[in-house]
């Protein structure tokens, strides 16, 4: 395959010039960088380009040209590159213009010129661009293949961690790729060994476990040190604020993550409220865009093991992973979460993983292309999901229990969700039953006020239905409400009935019935169950363990 295509286009000849130079000299060795002087000969480029399937990656356009604007030129473009990155260079007074483009084409980011110097203004953007790009077309830059059954629940829970964890890989169904056929058979031809992963430089990998396959990809799996000042549980935007702000301020510090950082977050497609990004971003970029400054701080990040205990060692808390590991540190800060609730209808348990999923990916979304797709849930996260299975499947129907939408989702996804054509919403109404051979097939929906329900053909459902807390591994020790949830700070002394807070001292704020065990983010008791909000959490914990490792 031709490598990616970077496309310029600029009318002033210098600047064109400069504008190719830059880009090859910074990219050159992976993408093949193309200029254009004008709009027409841009659409000339891309509609070859398109004919040849060659892909482009990124177009970088000024906006102010004779005859064709750069915003109208990149809408064009998406008939040849659908799937391109789209920057825009612009003027000062023409920022109203590029900011209306977000919403208008999706518009990924606009630069004032002039860009100089690149190291600081132009290659971090571009930078940030192409790495999305790279996570979306892994059939162009992996070499990792997964050879399975799209129905399989095993290949899914596979595919979920590596695409969570920002590990490209080409995936091929052994039902309907011959590619994937011939593998599978030069592998053995035994079902038994599906899902079946192949690293370019070792041997296949049959049927692994996460752990196992994080292990083959040289993802740490264990932590390295005895003790550490502080032990993050979970590896949401709470765990990883938590973790930014300790290692940058010289704590040594772990991360422990049962499956990939991001937590419920890094499953969204789009966040679009977060301050900061006007064009809104992905929850996998979120995550991505921490985790680098959490490596980059020099955090520690345990991945792919489940914590099951909590024990307190004198001065020491241990936390206690799934098999034989545990993690020592003078403090803990419980960051681990929620989880989406089951639910409770017919034929749904049997089905998860065939066809039944909790949550969904944004990569999850090409495999719907053209098909029928049922999602259950009436909040953000479910909106954002619609909108995202939209882009590919033929219909998207939204079941939702209450009779108003906006009673539970923010007025701007409604706005969308309303308007996009291929997206029904169905009020009032409830999955009674699930049904089909193997995998998902037929569902039973209800009406709740009337209890009518009809049968409808359906291969996917994705469900999001409010969350609960991941608490069960704390025990006694830590104060928990009905619901799981942790209490903390001033509901030690306002609600904790047993345990209770054991020292004269006060609690601190986000500090638990166990001195130097803090929780932050959805898994506290009346946390805000926002992004912006974990966040703060995160931040704000490790503020309280400086405090309470200074008083040791």
């Amino acid at each position: 395959m031709p490598r990616p295509t970077i496309l310029t286009v600029d009318d002033d000849p210098q600047v064109a010039d400069a504008l190719v130079r830059d880009l090859k000299d910074q990219y050159g060795e992976e993408f093949r960088v193309l200029g254009a002087t004008s709009g027409a000969e841009a659409l000339d480029l891309l509609a070859s380009l398109a004919l040849r399937g060659d892909p482009v990656a990124l177009i970088v356009t000024d906006q102010r040209m004779p005859s064709i604007s750069g915003t109208e030129l990149l809408a064009r473009s998406r008939e040849h590159a659908p799937d391109a990155k789209l920057l825009l260079l612009t003027a000062y007074a023409d920022t109203d213009v590029a900011i209306a483009a977000i919403n208008e084409i999706g518009l990924d980011y606009y630069l004032l010129k002039p860009w100089d110097p690149p190291q600081e203004r132009l290659f971090p953007v571009v930078e940030d661009l192409l790495g999305d790009w790279r996570s979306a077309h892994p059939d162009v830059t992996t070499q990792i293949r997964v050879v399975g059954d799209r129905w399989s629940d095993r290949t899914y829970e596979l595919k979920t961690f590596l695409a969570r964890n920002h590990v490209p890989y080409l995936w091929l169904d052994v039902e309907r790729d011959a590619e994937g056929r011939r593998l599978h058979e030069a592998a053995g031809g035994d079902d038994a060994d599906l899902p079946l992963v192949l690293p370019p430089d070792a041997p296949p990998l049959r049927s692994p476990s996460v752990r196992d396959l994080a292990t083959a990809l040289d993802l740490h799996t264990d932590a390295s040190q005895p003790l550490y000042d502080v032990c993050i549980v979970g590896g949401g935007p709470a765990g990883l604020a938590a973790g930014v702000y300790a290692a940058s301020e010289g704590l040594s510090t772990v991360i422990v993550e049962r499956q990939a950082p991001g937590g419920q977050a890094g499953q969204s497609a789009a966040i679009e409220n977060y301050l900061g990004f006007p064009r809104g971003l992905s929850g996998a970029d979120l995550a991505q865009r921490a985790l680098a400054q959490v490596m980059r701080f020099g955090a520690e990040l345990v991945l792919a093991r489940d914590v099951v205990g909590l024990e307190r060692r004198g001065p020491v808390r241990a936390v206690l992973l799934e098999g034989d590991g545990v993690v020592e540190a003078r403090s803990v800060v419980v960051a681990s979460g929620v989880a989406y609730r089951r639910l409770e209808a017919d034929g749904i348990e049997r089905l998860q993983g065939r066809g039944v999923y909790y949550g969904a990916t944004a990569s999850d979304a090409a495999q719907v292309r053209d098909d029928v797709v049922y999602v259950v849930g009436g909040a953000n996260s479910a909106g954002q999901a619609v909108l995202n299975l939209a882009r590919y499947a033929k219909e998207v129907v939204m079941v939702v229990r209450g009779t108003d939408l906006a009673d539970t989702m923010s007025s701007y996804l409604v706005e969308r969700i309303t308007s996009t054509p291929n997206i029904t919403v169905r009020t009032d109404s409830e999955i009674a039953s699930a049904d089909g051979d193997g995998h998902l097939e037929r569902l039973c929906v209800r009406t709740r006020s009337s209890g009518e329900s009809d049968e409808v053909v359906a291969h996917w459902l994705f469900v999001f239905i409010g969350a609960s807390p991941r608490t069960d591994w704390l025990g006694g020790d830590v104060a928990r409400d009905d619901h799981g949830f942790v209490l903390t700070g001033p509901d030690l002394t306002a609600r904790a009935t047993s345990p209770t807070w054991p020292l004269e001292r006060p609690p601190g704020l986000l500090e638990t019935t166990v001195p130097g065990v803090f929780a932050a983010g959805d898994v506290r008791l009346d946390s805000m169950k926002r992004v912006a909000s974990a966040v703060g959490d995160g931040a704000m914990s490790i503020s309280l363990v400086h405090r309470y490792l200074g008083s040791l």
